[in-house]
């Protein structure tokens, strides 16, 4: 089998629909992963097979992007809390302003779109590094 058609098989099976699902419904992610390993192991055996060393450095360069953002969001959302939390001790003080509420509401709207936003354009990213490398193959 080609390289091709076992990364098709295998990002088939890694539906984000319903690992997004799995998650809500309290799974841990190293649950999902192993699950997945297990539901896959052929395919995943036989992809280890058909690594070259430069493909190995490219799945290094991924992970290492992966990373980057999972901090970067993880960042975004302390932020956020962090201006909850003082938003939440002004109030409490009642020593703010009403046009200052909103602006904080408005900050942090900005950042939940923003990160939402950040997410999906890394998701296509990835997706298109996927493909291209696909396309290369």
């Amino acid at each position: 089998m080609s390289i091709n058609k076992v990364l098709n098989s295998l990002e088939k099976s890694w539906e984000r629909d319903v690992i997004l699902s799995n998650i809500k419904k309290g799974f841990g992610t190293d649950e999902i992963v192993n699950e997945f390993l297990v539901k896959n192991e052929r395919q995943i055996k036989e992809l280890n097979s058909l690594l070259r060393p430069e493909d190995i450095d490219l799945l290094n360069q991924v992970e290492q992007l992966s990373s980057c953002e999972s901090k970067l969001i993880n960042e975004i959302k302390n932020l956020n809390y962090l201006e909850n939390n003082e938003n939440h001790h002004i109030s409490n003080q009642k020593n703010i302003l009403p046009s200052n509420r909103v602006s904080f509401n408005k900050i942090s709207s900005f950042m939940i779109n923003w990160s939402n936003k950040f997410v999906v354009i890394a998701l296509l990213t990835i997706s298109a590094i996927a493909l291209s490398k696909q396309a290369w193959a």
